[in-house]
């Protein structure tokens, strides 16, 4: 959510930066909202203090015997406690239809945000690494060499968009995730945690995945219970209504999880292999920062995703997302895209955020600077660190030779091995 005070005083400046997303801010509704619940709002609290005026005056016109003046005294305090019950269900009602209204609005992105309408208009900032020289093979073709899954079986129990890994492919998405998870914890010092994979409706309204996104979400039914697209959405949830002290700040924190979604728009898009699933992996990284500190703190957030491309030896690019892509959450992003030499072109695997204040409103999430202090919002950042399919993919392509793939340095500790061949059996 934006900062009201914002909204009120600077509409045009709201309305002009929502317009850089492409996107309509409710400015009007959210004002004609505002203005009568302040309206109410100020006339709850004139009549709370008239009836306070007249309760005092009760027990001094008892005490000098004013009957007729203490009837009225009573009557009147009868009144306006009727009257004020009728006025604290309005502001309840108006309080709630305002809130509805701010969920509709999107983050206003930063100054710095390049803008442009589309994803092609998103400017390289870095590259790393070089490109595999030799030709490749598709990573479907690679896994289905080595046996390292299997989307039919994967149809088989769940439907189509699943995989059953097998053999060494269930061994890789393991050992990446551990040691993914491992890099994060050891060298950049993040505190690693274990959510839920089911989380209420309230916590992903408050990290912006409700009520706008729900058609890309998986619900239980009859229940309150929704499964998590990303660990976002339980990691920043775990601060909810929390002041957290500024001193110990940044929290950065780590998490391994399933992510599920439906991709209900992506229809025809990537259904290779294990490129764009319903149920897939990810080390998820989220920070909470102090605002001055939050676009230095999202460098290296970027450079924490950068160190796991690195440390495998994969040729990647930085990209910033220009305004008409970065999405409603976001006030500033940056995506890796690592390069998978059998399918000739690059894939996202990790996108990384700055949010400032726009989570931390929908979920109260606060800091004092030093004991006494007022309570301010933090910024919270997140990115992923990094998603495994594609990191997968592009390692499967990139370390292919003939008849077997080679395991990157840096995982032959998790692999147990530095090649991964094809099985001599296997029970499919």
């Amino acid at each position: 959510m934006l900062d009201r005070k914002l909204v009120r005083e600077q509409p045009e400046f709201v309305r002009a930066q929502a317009a850089r997303k492409g996107v309509s801010a409710p400015v009007d509704e959210f004002l004609r909202v505002d203005g009568e619940w302040r309206a109410t709002k100020k006339e709850l609290d004139d009549l709370r203090a008239e009836a306070k005026r007249v309760a005092d005056s009760i027990g001094a016109l008892r005490a000098a015997g004013k009957t007729e003046e203490f009837e009225a005294a009573r009557a009147k305090t009868a009144e306006m406690k009727g009257q004020q019950k009728v006025l604290e269900e309005k502001e309840r009602w108006l309080e709630e239809q305002l809130r509805e209204v701010e969920l509709q609005f999107p983050n206003l992105p930063h100054a710095s945000a390049p803008d442009g309408k589309d994803e092609t208009e998103n400017p390289v900032v870095r590259t790393w690494g070089e490109k595999r020289a030799e030709p490749s093979r598709q990573h479907q073709e690679i896994a289905a060499d080595l046996r390292l899954f299997d989307a039919e079986l994967g149809a088989k129990v769940s439907g189509s968009r699943f995989v059953v890994y097998t053999g060494a492919g269930a061994k890789l998405l393991r050992a990446l995730a551990n040691f993914m998870a491992d890099l994060q914890v050891r060298q950049n010092g993040y505190y690693e945690v274990s959510p839920p994979a089911l989380v209420l409706g309230q916590s992903l309204e408050g990290t912006g995945n409700l009520p706008k996104f729900a058609d890309d979400l998986y619900k239980a039914e009859g229940e309150d219970l929704w499964l998590i697209p990303t660990a976002e959405v339980p990691v920043t949830n775990l601060m909810r209504d929390t002041i957290l002290d500024g001193a110990r700040l940044p929290v950065k924190l780590a998490a391994y999880t399933p992510c599920f979604r439906r991709e209900a728009g992506a229809a025809g898009k990537d259904t290779r292999g294990i490129l764009r699933m319903h149920q897939f992996d990810k080390v998820e990284l989220v920070k909470f920062v102090t605002p001055e500190t939050s676009y230095d703190e999202l460098e290296a957030l970027v450079t924490d995703a950068e160190d796991v491309l690195q440390a495998l030896g994969l040729h990647y690019r930085v990209i910033e997302l220009c305004t008409g892509d970065m999405g409603d959450k976001a006030a500033k992003i940056y995506d890796l895209e690592v390069w998978a030499p059998g399918e000739g072109r690059y894939l996202e695997v990790s996108s990384c955020g700055n949010f400032e204040a726009f989570q931390a409103r929908r979920t109260n999430i606060r800091f004092r600077r030093e004991a006494g202090a007022p309570p301010e919002f933090v910024h919270v950042l997140n990115g992923s660190g990094l998603a495994v399919p594609r990191l997968m993919v592009a390692l499967l392509e990139t370390y292919w030779r003939d008849g077997h793939v080679e395991v990157p340095a840096a995982l032959v500790p998790y692999m147990g091995g530095d090649r991964i061949d094809a099985p001599a059996s296997h029970p499919f």
